[in-house]
């Protein structure tokens, strides 16, 4: 199962906030891609699928696909803000290694 945390969702409705039409749920899927093989992808979505894991996080609808739920079990999604920059970050017990800049993995 996906989690978000309270902090990451607070962030995702402002975001939401600011679209318009505003977006019904975020969709988060696992791509192939990246130094390591696979990245992260997050993305506003309108469409649910049949086979769509839809779960609800502090009034967030957040959207899996069955595929990416494979890679995704036990995936907390966090915002984070330092003084580096600000951003989600996946916080995934599943990954054996990443790439130097962290923005692909392996399993």
């Amino acid at each position: 199962m996906v989690q978000l945390t309270e902090v990451a969702a607070s962030k995702v409705k402002e975001i939401m906030a600011q679209q318009n039409p505003v977006p019904s749920a975020l969709r988060v899927a696992v791509v192939g891609g990246g130094c390591s093989g696979f990245s992260y992808h997050m993305a506003f979505d309108n469409q649910e699928n049949s086979s769509d894991n839809v779960y609800q996080f502090e009034g967030v609808r957040l959207l899996v696909d069955q595929m990416s739920e494979m890679y995704l079990d036990g995936v907390q999604i966090d915002y984070i803000e330092t003084l580096e920059g600000a951003g989600f970050k996946f916080n995934n017990p599943n990954v054996k290694s990443t790439c130097g800049c962290g923005s692909s993995f392996t399993v």
